[in-house]
């Protein structure tokens, strides 16, 4: 029964950007799960509201650690207090990115490094620091999150199209070495997903969500909740067989052609 591989009582995740969007719906559902959980963000008091809702509605440990995950330093320390007071890493949840759009010929150097440091060079501190531990303890589950424009691209996105298909080269590439350590690794690719800061992204476009959601199959948007389900699985043991996949969670693909009845 798939239900028996839900149970996280006794293992400890960590979660970047875990204060708020699909971060914040990831731990918290891990932590309902019965996981011990750590979160991270830079900003302090949103991060500390967001482990305390999370603790009390779960009555499990979710530990508030600022960090900026784009510095190596403030990484290796995160992790290393994860495990100093949780005891362990059993999941990782590479959730911190975003990008700044705009036209290639306007992107300046420095932009298209910075969306590269959030969204690979971050995550491959995280795992490449908490993999040690997986490695020691011969068990592990990490999951990337990436994006659609990591699939098929986005116009006025090329930097950031081109690290999230970065971050799931760097999935397979981890599931392919570390396999052997009992340790998968697995990406999830976001569509349209309705977070807070996306609606207030897409507000400021002059954007409403029935206008990114018309295109898809479903005829809607995702929620945070919608990707947690799928990262929890990844963390599950019922994915005990699925690692190196990209899977993405984005209301089905757009075609061209006709609209058949």
């Amino acid at each position: 029964m798939i239900t028996e591989h839900l149970d996280f009582t006794g293992r400890v995740a960590v979660v970047t950007g875990g204060a708020t969007g699909i971060g914040f719906a990831t731990a918290r559902q891990l932590s309902l799960l019965g996981a011990s959980v750590a979160i991270c963000s830079r900003t302090v008091e949103e991060l500390e509201r967001a482990a305390s809702s999370i603790a009390k509605e779960s009555g499990n440990r979710c530990l508030a650690i600022p960090t900026d995950v784009k510095n190596e330093d403030a990484v290796i320390r995160m992790i290393q207090q994860t495990c100093d007071e949780l005891g362990r890493i059993d999941i990782l949840v590479n959730n911190a990115g975003g990008t700044r759009m705009g036209p290639l010929e306007n992107i300046p150097t420095r932009g298209w490094d910075s969306i590269f440091e959030l969204n690979v060079r971050s995550a491959y501190f995280c795992t490449r620091e908490a993999g040690k531990h997986m490695i020691k303890q011969k068990s592990g589950a990490i999951i990337n999150i990436s994006s659609g424009a990591g699939i098929n691209g986005v116009k006025g996105g090329a930097h950031y199209s081109a690290a999230k298909a970065a971050l799931q080269m760097f999935t397979k590439v981890t599931a392919a070495g570390w396999g052997r350590y009992g340790i998968r690794a697995n990406c999830v690719a976001a569509g349209a997903i309705s977070s807070q800061r996306a609606q207030d992204a897409w507000n400021a476009a002059g954007l409403e969500a029935a206008q990114m959601g018309a295109a898809m199959p479903l005829k809607r948007t995702g929620t945070p909740d919608e990707m947690a389900n799928m990262i929890v699985f990844f963390a599950s043991e019922a994915a005990s067989y699925i690692t190196g996949q990209t899977i993405a969670v984005d209301g089905g693909p757009s075609l061209g052609g006709i609209e058949l009845d």
